[in-house]
């Protein structure tokens, strides 16, 4: 990895984490003002993300007017060595439902790359003030404390798995502890990493889901696997393309036994 003269490491490190909790700072003007009558007020959160985006893009144009923001699509990906090599994949929101309807688990989650391959990631939810960040082949923490996937040696009753919400659609399950969703792909992936959780699936994403949540979990010692136990690429999906297979998030050593409590409905 090369980091420019100009700003090291700690410098991105220190821009990502204080922007990232700005952000947060300002979502909660829009959290929880969906409007009851609807199921799902889309009008506020389309509002929300636009805000939060542009806010984001200020902070970034300020400190770091040669970076980029991830888009859909990315065609370029030339290797460079001038400041533009930096790309910075920025979600205003994960959790949108929770957000919109006033309930905690929720949050802003921001990656950078170098060259297109991650150095950093970080995740806040501003309700619960839990920030979750990772430098790639450094340790993860919350707050100042390290974290780490469970070493529970073996699945029991009360281990956790979090699912997305239609998870019961589309396998049996005899998992002996507890399934949860707790309304956020990112917080599951968080919870995996520091311990809270054994392992979480996760569904119908994509690269700019995943990209500060998947880096904060290999530092913790977990791994991201396709459902059959195939070999995941998150920068497979660098084009935007939605990932098409469902993932489970664990420790490698306790990825077949979750996966032994699963099948796939017809």
């Amino acid at each position: 990895m090369v980091v420019s003269k100009e700003h090291g490491i700690e410098d991105l490190k220190q821009f990502a984490t204080d922007a990232i909790r700005r952000a947060g700072e300002e979502a909660l003007s829009y959290y929880g003002k969906g409007d009851p009558g609807v199921k799902f007020d889309e009008g506020l959160v389309t509002e929300a993300e636009l805000y939060l985006t542009g806010f984001f893009q200020d902070q970034l144009q300020a400190h770091f007017p040669e970076h980029r923001i991830f888009k859909n699509n990315q065609e370029d990906k030339e290797y460079t060595h001038e400041a533009k090599r930096y790309l910075w994949v920025y979600d205003a929101l994960d959790g949108v439902a929770n957000f919109q309807a006033g309930i905690p688990i929720w949050g802003t989650s921001l990656a950078l790359l170098e060259n297109f391959w991650p150095i950093f990631g970080a995740f806040y939810m501003p309700v619960v003030g839990e920030l979750f960040y990772a430098q790639v082949g450094h340790k993860a923490f919350r707050g100042k404390e390290e974290i780490h996937v469970s070493t529970q040696e073996s699945i029991n009753d009360e281990s956790i798995l979090l699912t997305y919400s239609r998870f019961h659609n589309h396998y049996y399950s005899t998992f002996p502890g507890k399934i949860r969703n707790m309304g956020s792909t990112v917080a599951h992936m968080c919870y995996v990493a520091k311990g809270s959780a054994e392992a979480a699936i996760v569904a119908n994403e994509s690269f700019h889901d995943l990209a500060a949540a998947s880096i904060i979990v290999e530092a913790a010692g977990g791994k991201i696997f396709r459902i059959d136990g195939g070999e995941f690429s998150l920068n497979d999906y660098l084009d935007g393309r939605k990932i098409g297979d469902h993932l489970l998030v664990a420790a490698p050593e306790t990825f077949s036994q979750v996966r032994h409590h699963l099948k796939e409905r017809s």
